[in-house]
């Protein structure tokens, strides 16, 4: 379908890394043949889905989509988590208020994905939950079909310093853990923060060797990857096997944090910088090429809170398509 077309059907509309040779794949290797099924992240879209959660998935079912991931807080989050929460307009004001099920339960939302043939293989969730709720989580992950329980971010006031880096490395074994006594396997999605050496260590590194590969799985997402100065390829070689989802993204021109990575401001200025999957200057292909080697499973799109996700998203499935 073309996109003007599509977008009048759904009336949607809203106001270089490192190289990998091609013949590891194959001589005539292509994106498509790479990615045969491509995710979403739905943080990309927050607005649409709470106008209108169904034709949103409808809409990402007809570009192509076949998968997604959903962002917290849910029914079973933690009560301090959803008040935090309260405060961003994306969420829905229904009988369910904040739930990243859009007002639906578990059953409900893999009912709905099933009518557009589509699936959640991971949620992302915070760490309070985690620690404090995970029956009720692993209960709604397994209810909506999902795998992976993920923690998309470390709260800045745990990662102050590289004692709080190693406490974070036990306090993760015990959530994977925990994890699987449950049934669901625990991942941790990068940002941009920890890559800076303290001491003679590298922080993330720190938690990456020393927590059970078999209980703390990883989500790179490749633009704060970058934004951190760092080579997604080279990282994704170092960990083999570590890495089971990732988040594709691309960056408009190379720029990095102007300071460490570790404070949500230095986040905010790299936003204007994210574009659409081949529009920028990531080796996607490069990246992708290595992920699957290495063990990566689930490839996400996401283009934080897209000023106008019905383009955007068709643009990168578009490219990832080719």
């Amino acid at each position: 379908m073309k996109r003007i077309d599509f977008i009048k059907k759904f009336g949607l509309l809203t106001g270089a890394t490192s190289f990998v040779p091609s013949n590891l794949w194959g001589i005539s290797s292509s994106l498509k043949k790479l990615l045969p099924e491509v995710g979403i992240q739905l943080f990309s879209l927050p607005l649409l889905l709470n106008k209108n959660f169904e034709q949103s998935i409808s809409m990402l079912s007809e570009i192509g989509y076949s998968y997604l991931e959903f962002f917290g807080p849910y029914y079973f989050s933690s009560p301090s988590v959803k008040d935090t929460w309260k405060k961003y307009s994306f969420f829905p004001k229904s009988d369910n208020p904040f739930s990243g099920f859009y007002g639906n339960s578990g059953k409900e939302v893999k009912s709905i994905l099933s009518n557009y043939k589509m699936k959640s293989p991971s949620i992302h969730t915070d760490l309070e939950t985690l620690e404090n709720h995970m029956g009720e989580l692993a209960s709604g992950a397994q209810e909506c079909g999902a795998k992976y329980v993920i923690l998309p971010s470390i709260p800045s006031d745990q990662r102050q310093n590289l004692d709080q880096y190693k406490e974070m490395a036990d306090r993760f074994n015990t959530i994977g853990e925990a994890a699987k006594k449950e049934g669901v396997l625990f991942a941790y999605h990068n940002h941009g923060y920890g890559f800076t050496e303290n001491k003679g260590i590298i922080p993330i590194h720190y938690i990456f060797e020393n927590t059970d590969p078999d209980l703390v799985f990883l989500e790179m997402d490749i633009f704060w990857t970058l934004g951190a100065g760092q080579n997604p390829v080279d990282l994704l070689n170092k960990y083999p096997n570590r890495y089971k989802l990732m988040h594709l993204k691309d960056m408009k021109e190379k720029l990095t944090f102007d300071g460490d990575g570790e404070n949500p401001q230095q986040w905010y200025k790299l936003f204007p910088n994210m574009t659409s999957c081949g529009n920028g200057i990531a080796d996607l292909k490069s990246i992708i090429e290595t992920a699957k080697m290495v063990g990566v499973k689930h490839f996400y799109v996401e283009q934080d809170m897209a000023k106008n996700p019905e383009v955007v998203l068709q643009e990168s499935f578009e490219y990832l398509s080719k």
